[in-house]
């Protein structure tokens, strides 16, 4: 019987308190396990990044709210979260997957590096942009995205319409080049990004490890980029 992929998944920490310990939900592995895959919580430690890309056949970079650099924000503006190690890792294990061509997933935090990697530039507060943004920074807060047609994430959920949380203040506004917006929140906001030239780098803003066991379509996308790993191999 053939092993099952081995997924990469960056740690988060209480950067709300005072970063001295890695701490995330459990259901981002929940939701990798249920789908087929052996998720495995990688710390934030330089020297691991080579064997970790090297060996792994999958990344999955999960929520956080750590400092971005100033430069992958629009003019005049910039992060005020902590500045975290994890950046650095982060980066480089993204980078190294996406080199490779292996599966990258993305939620929130992961959602906007995949983007800003790519040429995306991000606001630190999205309901400064206008009236009409809805409260994106509420962990109550359930809206309607629209998925973007003829995309690889509609290919995936089967659907262009879904409902999904929100836990974010920060949002990615522009999406250049070889990154694309694969689907927006009723105001507009990006809650989705792809990245086409990649065989799977996806990216969402919400955050699907909170459906995972419930019956929901985000869960496909879960079940979509296990099977990519396991395609890899």
């Amino acid at each position: 019987m053939s092993r099952k992929p081995r997924i990469a998944v960056i740690m988060d920490e209480n950067t709300s308190v005072d970063g001295t310990r890695y701490d995330m939900a459990k259901a981002y592995f929940t939701a990798v396990h249920r789908a087929g895959g052996l998720p495995f919580g990688i710390p934030y430690l330089p020297e691991m990044v080579a064997p970790v890309v090297e060996e792994f056949d999958g990344f999955m970079s999960v929520g956080g709210r750590i400092r971005f650099p100033r430069d992958w924000y629009v003019p005049g503006d910039e992060s005020r979260y902590p500045a975290s190690e994890r950046l650095e890792v982060e980066q480089a294990l993204m980078r190294g997957f996406l080199d490779r061509d292996k599966p990258v997933l993305g939620i929130c935090n992961g959602m906007q590096m995949l983007a800003c990697l790519h040429g995306g530039r991000m606001v630190h507060e999205v309901r400064k942009a206008g009236a009409h943004i809805l409260d994106h920074n509420n962990r109550s807060t359930i809206h309607a995205v629209e998925v973007v047609p003829g995309t690889r994430l509609a290919q995936i959920l089967d659907t262009t319409r879904l409902d999904v949380n929100s836990r974010h203040q920060e949002a990615v506004v522009e999406t250049p080049g070889p990154a694309i917006a694969a689907a927006r929140a009723e105001d507009g906001v990006i809650e989705a990004v792809e990245i086409p030239s990649r065989r799977f780098a996806i990216g969402v803003q919400w955050h699907p490890e909170a459906f995972a066991t419930q019956d929901h379509p985000g869960n496909r996308l879960f079940e979509a980029f296990v099977q990519a790993c396991r395609q890899d191999r």
